[in-house]
């Protein structure tokens, strides 16, 4: 099992410096695992140590304990069985080693670490400039008499946009040698970067620049529509890779001491010209997934020789850009400019602070001080201090110090975008579209009277946002609901009827209800269950595909994993204060909703459980966990409970490890369906989990092969794996990971906790481990008083994000 959260940095499973090669055997947990497509497999996982904080040495008396009095069975009817075996033998095929590919749990795209060791340490606050300079016309904000139509503002708001991102672009893609000189904006950016760093001037300086397009109100529905709005840009599809590119981008890695096998990946990300780009800067070859630093250090002495020097602005620049990178797979969609000094230094670099400077320079990263025009003493020409001194107010006391992040452009404008449509749709007059809502609960008042609403609450809840869709449609309204999973989409529709009910990525694809003439969704009301799984491209888009006037109801628990991707659009929405929240009142039924319950607040109560609803078994070692895991599914649940097997999930810690998803599955596999895998690993039968994109899994079952790929049933619905992505997109699915598992539930749930979990656990996971049940729960328990403890007094780490300030900026704007 991986190691303890907040450890050293993956870096130390990393090959030779001198040979790149995707590091597709990471295990640590301290920071992401670098191949993406092998932690993709089934979306993000949550290692021993993934999502964890470290935990706190605590009291062993602190914190109730799940004991043996009402739901411990180590000799009743579920375990009656189990002296069969040994207790002590582990099942057959559960050997740590067990075929299912490289060890990648270290989550690329799941959690963030506790900071995954260098690459985000600290919380200093710093000092540095800039804003939200895009330009992005703000939403609610009237016209001034120009006569400049919607349509026409925000297309020229978008091209002016785009042209500042393709002139970044073009900076970037001629890199500077070293010891030249700026020129240009560059070295106007350069220098007003120094100037604030040093305290010379401040940082509302990169606040300067023009005024956004005016945007009229949305109209009414008595009024006629509007221009059309243009619609959001599809995503580009990759040109196909020419022979000769591959063969140049070949010979390039071959003389580097890189695989050959890289040539597509590379091409992939740096395009046609991509042996060009390496040659004149072979740190690029970070920009390709999978590959760690001091493998394209290796890389650049090969290809530069004596050139070759740690402070190469070019090494510098990639850096950055691979460090907030790294940053945006734990959740991240910025750092403090301090974490990215602090991190540049324990990769060698020997300026940190010029290496910051120069990547801003060229356009890598963008520079952010979000909230700064709300900071008292920070007008032009205040006096900061470098670093850690704050500006002074006007009664001469110590200002709050000023946060200087950095951040990618991809995830800046995907914040700044959803945080102007969740402005518009908020600013919308839906009060006056003259629908007559029936006479319902609280959730429905809030959202007849507004254009955005948070609703927090857990399983019971559901059953309250689903009801916004019915009543909406009784009102006359256009109305959906939309879930993270197909499973979520099967129980939503159980609520709404089947014509209302999508995925969030049907939504947004040919599977959603449909466009209006302007390219937006044909909606009035749109509900998003499971809203804590959004990431903050996933939002952006989604916001973006809403007609104005649309009501949108933002419904979550805030107990469960973070999403998989960066961002934390529900959290940050609830900090911002700017909508209605309507929390649910209705508590989840039962002694495993108890029992959740408890957990969501800190107490890890022992619960009633007459039905054998709960069940601890206590295990002593990570091979008797495997061996109870496979009798409780196989065995002794479809028999005491009467609850089959196909309907029963074991969840677990992470995918590697002596009783992680790799060990267990080769075990259930030989206990279930036996065979030879001759599918790719695959046999008929087997239970799998299909990760179509990163963070949303899909579990079914294998029924057959052939030319195109490998075919799924789905709960009923026929998927094709293409044979590509068989090896790198799919696992055996009778073990999950929590991560995966969420926005799903199942009759029968059996949480594995081995001992060497213990310091992997915090009250996140466990409450969104033991939540996948719905009538039965049984803990495989071996980590004594860390779990009570992970419950109590272990969180979640933080994400810094940017979306709260930027949409309590622009409300207060609007007012």
């Amino acid at each position: 099992m991986a190691g303890t959260a907040g450890g050293p940095d993956a870096d130390a499973h990393a090959g030779a410096a001198g040979t790149p090669e995707v590091d597709a055997g990471a295990d640590s947990a301290g920071g992401p695992d670098a191949d993406a497509d092998a932690d993709a497999v089934a979306g993000p996982d949550v290692d021993a140590a993934a999502d964890a904080a470290v935990v706190p040495e605590a009291d062993a008396a602190r914190g109730p304990e799940i004991d043996a009095g009402a739901n411990a069975d180590p000799a009743g009817e579920l375990e009656a069985d189990l002296g069969d075996d040994a207790p002590g033998d582990p099942e057959p095929g559960a050997n740590p080693d067990a075929p299912g590919g490289p060890d990648a749990n270290a989550d690329a795209a799941g959690e963030p670490e506790a900071d995954a060791g260098q690459d985000a340490p600290g919380d200093a606050e710093t000092d540095g400039a800039s804003s939200d300079a895009s330009g992005k016309p703000e939403a609610g904000a009237d016209a001034d008499g120009t006569g400049v139509s919607e349509a026409a503002a925000e297309l020229a708001a978008q091209r002016e946009l785009r042209a500042r991102i393709e002139r970044r672009k073009a900076e970037k893609e001629a890199p500077i040698p070293a010891g030249t000189k700026l020129s240009g904006q560059a070295a106007d950016l350069l220098a007003a970067v120094r100037a604030v760093e040093k305290g010379e001037k401040s940082g509302a300086a990169f606040f300067a620049g023009p005024p956004p397009a005016p945007r009229r109100p949305a109209p009414g529905p008595a009024q006629d529509a509007a221009a059309a709005r243009p619609r959001a840009p599809e995503p580009a599809q990759p040109p196909a890779t020419s022979a000769e590119a591959l063969a140049a981008v070949r010979a390039v890695l071959t003389r580097g001491g890189a695989p050959e096998a890289l040539a597509a990946q590379v091409t992939g990300v740096l395009g046609e010209q991509a042996a060009e780009r390496l040659g004149a800067d072979p740190w690029q070859l970070l920009a390709v997934p999978g590959v760690r630093p001091e493998q394209a250090d290796g890389f650049a002495r090969a290809l530069l020789g004596e050139a070759c020097r740690p402070d190469d602005e070019r090494r510098s620049a990639a850096l950055v850009g691979w460090i907030l990178e790294q940053a945006a797979a734990r959740g991240h969609t910025a750092l403090l400019a301090d974490d990215v000094r602090k991190a540049l230094a324990a990769r060698s670099v020997p300026d940190p602070d010029e290496a910051v400077q120069q990547a801003v320079a060229e356009g890598v990263v963008l520079v952010f001080q979000d909230g700064l025009p709300d900071r008292p003493g920070l007008e032009e020409g205040a006096d900061d201090v470098q670093n850690e001194a704050a500006p002074e107010t006007e009664d001469g006391e110590p200002a709050e110090p000023v946060e200087v992040l950095l951040g990618l452009d991809r995830y800046a404008l995907a914040e700044e975008s959803l945080a102007d449509g969740l402005a518009r749709l908020l600013n919308a007059p839906v009060r006056d579209d003259g629908s007559v809502w029936p006479e319902a609960g609280e959730l429905v008042r809030a959202v007849a009277g507004s254009g955005l609403v948070a609703h927090t609450g857990g399983e019971a809840a559901r059953a309250e946002s689903a009801s916004v869709v019915t009543a909406a449609a009784a009102a006359g309204l256009r109305a959906a609901g939309a879930a993270h999973t197909a499973d979520g989409q099967r129980r939503l529709a159980q609520l709404t009827g089947p014509l209302a009910a999508f995925t969030v990525a049907g939504l947004l694809s040919a599977d959603g209800p449909g466009r209006d003439a302007e390219g937006a969704l044909a909606l009035d009301v749109l509900v998003v269950q499971d809203a804590t799984q959004l990431d903050v491209e996933t939002a952006a888009m989604l916001v973006e595909s809403l007609p104005d006037g649309c009501r949108l109801v933002l419904s979550g628990d805030p107990g469960v994993l973070r999403p998989a991707g960066a961002g934390l659009v529900f959290q940050d929405v609830l900090t911002a204060r700017i909508c209605p929240v309507v929390a649910s009142r209705v508590p989840d039924p039962g002694p495993v909703g108890e029992l959740v319950s408890g957990i969501g607040i800190g107490e890890l109560n022992q619960v009633e459980a007459p039905g054998k609803e709960v069940v601890i078994v206590p295990v002593r070692d990570a091979g008797e966990a495997v061996h109870r895991s496979v009798q409780l599914l196989a065995d002794s649940i479809p028999r005491a409970i009467g609850i089959p097997a196909e309907q029963t999930q074991v969840v677990t810690v992470g995918h590697g490890g002596s009783a992680g998803t790799r060990a267990l599955n080769a075990a259930l596999k030989q206990r279930l369906n036996p065979g030879p895998g001759r599918f790719g690993g695959f046999d008929p039968g087997d239970r799998v989990a299909y990760a179509e994109v990163v963070g949303r899994t899909v579990t079914g079952t294998v029924v057959g092969a052939d030319a195109e790929g490998l075919r799924l049933d789905c709960a009923g619905t026929s998927v094709l794996v293409p044979k590509e992505r068989v090896e790198s997109a799919l696992r055996h699915g009778w073990a999950l990971t929590a991560h995966q598992a969420a926005g799903m539930r199942w009759p029968a749930v059996v949480v594995v906790l081995p001992g060497d979990a213990a310091q992997g656990l915090n009250r996140a996971w466990v409450y969104t481990a033991f939540g996948r049940a719905e009538r039965h729960l049984s803990v495989v328990h071996g980590v004594d008083q860390a779990l009570p403890r992970a419950v109590a007094e272990v969180l979640p780490p933080p994400r810094t994000t940017r979306l709260a300030p930027l949409l309590r900026g622009l409300l207060k704007t609007g007012e």
